[in-house]
């Protein structure tokens, strides 16, 4: 009987453990994917200016001309 006690109270000691690195693996992916989106929400925000930086180049010459 005492055999089976600590066998049983090993089990449960061995799914808490597998549980709790599950719980982590969730919460590690979840902060990851803010990452991505914060990095894809930088990106846009660079081509933007950019693309703003391009026109003022080719806008320049034109106003020069005025």
């Amino acid at each position: 009987m005492f055999r089976l006690s600590v066998i049983t109270l090993s089990a449960f000691m061995l799914l808490g453990c597998g549980a709790e690195t599950a719980t982590t693996a969730a919460t590690a992916g979840v902060v990851k994917q803010q990452e991505i989106e914060q990095g894809k929400q930088t990106m846009q925000q660079v081509q933007q200016k950019i693309g703003e930086s391009m026109q003022q180049m080719q806008q320049a010459p034109a106003r020069a001309a005025d």
